[in-house]
């Protein structure tokens, strides 16, 4: 059975994109057929930080106009078997999307086998970002430990209760799950951001996981190498981590307390 998710937050910037990309490429580590579309129209990103821009030749939105088959629009990963990308179109606005287009879309992607369809949500709370969680089974609000961005996702999560196709059927709500990335044990102790406490107690959803601050995000961006393919990295770890819970794997939260170091990491830093 098809499962559809929406990775948002209504603030720019907090790594949406990035998530959509190594939770895609994640489900797909495990074996699971997961195709990531991006719904950013106009600002696309998400062909980018996956490493295919130079294979784009027809987009999300040429298949909601008929202008294009989706297996012309899919763009097979070189590295993972399973793993696709639907990229957003350059040149269109977000108008472009509509209800029953992008419902089409994803029932065709359905028939097609996939077994995760991760929408890459656009920032803000506006059309675009509507429509990548309108068809949603469930959804991971990506937050900052900031006020700002923390206000901006209880705002979505207003949305994802009302303005949804489970909300107008009166179905069930869709399930919910927060992902709380850059986040610093330091500055948190410091008083400089807001701790995994402050932030659940504000916006009332479970805990799916915490992404560490790193250089290795912009790193693997600019390589355009899901961050969650070098394992090595922190961030990698944090990844796995998250497929893991999502996929219903007990996994112990790590990177939320400060990193203890022995004596000579102290003295040598």
């Amino acid at each position: 059975m098809s499962k559809v998710i929406v990775i948002t937050s209504g603030k720019g910037g907090v790594g949406k994109t990035t998530t959509s990309a190594n939770i895609a490429a994640g489900l797909a580590i495990k074996g699971k057929k997961a195709v990531a579309i991006d719904f950013d129209v106009g600002l696309r990103n998400l062909d980018l930080v996956m490493g295919c821009e130079r294979r784009v030749v027809y987009d999300f939105v040429n298949v909601i106009k008929s202008e294009a088959k989706l297996q012309q629009a899919l763009i097979k990963d070189k590295r993972l078997e399973n793993l696709y990308v639907l990229p957003a179109s350059q040149t269109r606005d977000k108008e472009a999307l509509d209800p029953e287009g992008v419902g089409r879309v994803i029932e065709e992607l359905k028939t097609m086998g996939f077994e995760y369809i991760v929408c890459d949500s656009p920032a803000g709370i506006e059309k675009g970002a509507q429509m990548a969680m309108y068809f949603a089974d469930e959804a991971i609000v990506v937050t900052n430990p900031e006020v700002s961005s923390v206000r901006d996702s209880d705002r979505v999560l207003g949305l994802l209760a009302a303005k949804t196709s489970r909300a107008e059927i009166g179905g069930p709500p869709i399930k919910t799950h927060l992902l709380l990335t850059r986040y610093a044990p330091l500055q948190v102790k410091k008083g400089e951001m807001l701790s995994v406490a402050d932030v659940l107690e504000l916006l009332g959803i479970p805990l799916l996981g915490v992404i560490p601050e790193s250089k290795a995000v912009l790193q693997s961006s600019n390589k355009g190498i899901p961050a969650i393919l070098d394992e090595t990295t922190d961030v990698a770890q944090a990844y796995l981590d998250v497929v893991y819970r999502f996929l219903g794997e007990e996994r112990e939260h790590r990177f939320i307390e400060e990193e203890k170091r022995s004596f000579f990491g102290r003295l040598f830093g």
